[in-house]
C-alpha cells in the first residue's frame, strides 16, 4: 500500500486545520500501559495523527482481557500486549515513530520514557501506584502535562495535571497514608469525587482490593478515550484553556449524568476526607 498521511487523516480537517494536523505529526506522546484504557488510547491518538508515540507494558492478553482490551482476540492469547499494540498503530500508520519499552517503566528508564514529549496519558492498572507516583512526579518536574482517564462502571472520570500547577500529591494525598491499601482508597476518591457509579455495582464482592481486581466495561474504556483524547488535542495544540486540578470531570452514561468535581483541598478536603472513611468501610467489608 502507497501510505499518504495527509490523505490518511483527510477527514480530521473541518475539525483540524490542515496546519494543525501537521503539527499533530510532530507531536510526540507516551502513554504507558496498552491494556483497556491504554490500548484504546494508543489507537485514538494514531487516528488523530499523532506522529510520535512511546509506549510500556511487560503483560500479555489473556482471555479474561476479552471484555474491553481493543488488542484482546483469540489469536493474540499469550501475546505480549506492546508487540500487538504496535502492530495495530503501524497498520494505522506506518509512519509512525515508536518507541517500545516491553519491561514497563521504572527509574531506570522512565527519563528516557518522557524524553521529547509533549503529553503523558496515564493508562497504568489501577493498583500500580509506584510506577504512577515515579512517572507522575518526574513529568511535574519536566513540565510535562498528564492526563488520566479512569473507567469507573459504566462512565470516565477525568483528571489532568498541568506544569506548575497543583500536582498529582497535593491532589491525591498519598503520603497521608500509610498502607497500600489505604492510598489505594485514596487514589479511587480522588479519581471520583462524585462517584457516580457507586449505586449500580450489583456484585460488590467482585471488587478486590487485596487480590487486585475489580469489574470492568468496555463502554467505560471508550468513553474514556473520547474524553482524554479530546483534551489531549487541545493541549497538544494550544486550544485554550484546559479544565485541570483540583477540578475534574466525570460523566456516567449508565445514569446519563454528568458532573464537573472540585477539590480545593484535594483530598485533604472535608467532604473527601467523608468519602474515603466511607470508601474504607465498604473495601475492609
Amino acid at each position: 500500500m502507497n501510505f499518504n498521511y495527509d490523505v490518511a487523516f483527510s477527514r480530521n480537517i473541518g475539525w483540524l486545520t490542515r496546519e494543525e494536523q501537521s503539527l499533530l505529526r510532530t507531536k510526540r506522546v507516551a502513554v504507558a500501559g496498552c491494556g483497556g484504557v491504554g490500548g484504546l488510547h494508543c489507537l485514538t491518538l494514531a487516528r488523530l495523527g499523532v506522529g510520535k508515540i512511546n509506549i510500556s507494558d511487560f503483560d500479555q492478553f489473556d482471555i479474561h482481557n476479552m471484555n474491553r482490551q481493543c488488542g484482546a482476540f483469540v489469536s493474540t492469547k499469550d501475546r505480549n500486549k506492546i508487540d500487538v499494540t504496535t502492530e495495530m498503530l503501524t497498520d494505522i500508520n506506518p509512519t509512525m515513530e515508536i518507541g517500545v519499552y516491553p519491561e514497563g517503566i521504572n527509574e531506570d528508564n522512565v527519563d528516557d520514557f518522557l524524553a521529547g514529549v509533549d503529553l503523558y496519558v496515564d493508562s497504568l492498572d489501577f493498583f500500580a501506584l509506584r510506577a504512577r507516583k515515579l512517572i507522575f512526579a518526574k513529568c511535574y518536574n519536566k513540565g510535562i502535562p498528564v492526563i488520566t482517564a479512569a473507567p469507573l462502571g459504566m462512565g470516565s472520570a477525568f483528571l489532568c495535571f498541568m506544569p506548575g500547577k497543583m500536582t498529582y500529591e497535593e491532589y491525591f494525598r498519598f503520603e497521608d497514608k500509610q498502607t497500600e491499601e489505604e492510598q489505594l482508597i485514596q487514589f479511587l476518591i480522588g479519581l471520583s469525587p462524585a462517584m457516580l457509579q457507586r449505586d449500580y455495582l450489583v456484585d460488590p464482592s467482585s471488587v478486590d482490593f487485596k487480590a487486585q481486581k475489580g469489574p470492568s466495561t468496555a463502554m467505560a474504556v471508550n468513553l474514556c478515550a473520547g474524553i482524554a483524547e479530546t483534551q489531549a488535542l487541545k493541549i497538544l495544540l494550544n486550544r485554550g484553556k484546559v479544565l485541570h486540578a483540583p477540578y475534574g470531570l466525570h460523566f456516567d452514561a449508565y445514569k446519563a449524568k454528568f458532573s464537573k468535581t472540585w477539590c480545593p483541598f484535594g483530598n485533604r478536603g472535608l467532604l473527601q476526607r467523608l468519602k474515603y472513611n466511607i470508601a474504607k468501610k465498604v473495601v475492609l467489608k
